[in-house]
């Protein structure tokens, strides 16, 4: 049923923090947060983007780092240091017309279990909180920043015959 489901997707929202990365932040002298991007997470966005899916990036994590690395992939809707995510997400469907059946939305901890539940499809890492496991339609065998994001959009390309791209560059994950 989830596989079938995957036929109306038109949008990806992802939270940043335990999901595009493990969770863990090193912190600099000067306090900034330095995080880590799985490449091929990164290949499958840009495609996505490129294949023209709406990718939406909706955190409360904020950082310059963050806001480049999804310039690069091609990511026009970022939203860092959110506070309320459900009015960042309505607002975001309002904007595009985008109906709630044409998202997937993947998240991983409590800040996401109200908008999770305002998607068609509800979707988390391996290693999510047990409250986001229990409302998600799909529970990727991949943890956060090690390949979920991949797995669900991947999924949902080859659900719609839309994963290939006729031209890849080995540049296009490494933004």
């Amino acid at each position: 049923m989830f596989l079938q489901n995957l036929k109306h997707i038109t949008t990806f929202v992802f939270d940043v923090d335990g999901v595009l990365t493990d969770g863990s932040i090193q912190v600099t002298e000067t306090g900034e947060g330095l995080r880590t991007f799985n490449i091929k997470d990164g290949y499958a966005m840009q495609l996505a983007v490129k294949k023209g899916y709406h990718v939406c990036i909706i955190s409360g994590g904020d950082g310059i780092a963050m806001r480049k690395r999804f310039e690069n992939l091609g990511i026009k809707s970022i939203f860092l240091g959110v506070g309320d995510k459900v009015k960042v997400y309505q607002d975001f469907l309002a904007k595009h017309q985008i109906q709630k059946h044409q998202v997937l939305y993947m998240g991983d901890d409590i800040p996401d279990l109200k908008v999770i539940q305002l998607v068609g499809i509800a979707t988390c890492p391996a290693d999510a909180v047990t409250e986001i496991k229990a409302v998600s339609h799909f529970i990727s065998p991949f943890n956060g920043g090690k390949m979920a994001v991949r797995d669900v959009i991947e999924k949902t390309l080859k659900v719609q015959q839309n994963w290939l791209d006729e031209n890849p560059m080995a540049v296009d994950s490494g933004k």
